[in-house]
């Protein structure tokens, strides 16, 4: 549903403009309502609501008597956000949020198929290049 690498700004008030891509699609899908979070790798995960839900189900599914589910719900609920998008096409991104992904003020937003994903630019430069290399092996493992 989302795809795709783009570069972004945020303003003086840390928002950021949706891609014009992922704008169009929002307004056809007439999404209303979506849930920032903390994410894996220091980024920050966007969800629409309806892929929310599902999240939800399946997390409130697990035992809240292990330990790991616990402390996942924890960082995952404990830092969501409800996020309405603006008629402008802009996100602001709560303070702890961005401390917690390292933003300051160039983003690069990732459309991850089901999530959008919101990095940090020198995060996301550390990532790629990082595990550059690793990703064919990760390819062949997966679909093997």
């Amino acid at each position: 549903m989302w795809y795709g690498e783009y570069t972004h700004t945020l303003d003086d008030k840390d928002r950021f403009v949706l891609p014009a891509r992922f704008r169009e699609k929002i307004k056809g899908l007439k999404l209303k309502k979506f849930f920032l979070t903390k994410g894996l790798e220091r980024c920050l995960f966007l969800f629409s609501q309806d892929i929310w839900e599902k999240i939800e189900e399946k997390l409130k599914a697990l035992p809240f008597t292990k330990k790991e589910s616990r402390f996942f719900d924890r960082f995952y609920f404990g830092s969501a956000q409800e996020i309405e998008i603006d008629s402008q096409g802009r996100i602001s991104i709560p303070t702890y949020l961005k401390e917690f992904a390292k933003i300051k003020k160039n983003i690069i937003i990732v459309g991850v198929a089901d999530r959008i994903e919101i990095w940090a630019k020198e995060e996301w430069d550390n990532f790629c290049n990082t595990n550059q290399e690793k990703f064919e092996e990760i390819a062949e493992n997966l679909f093997t």
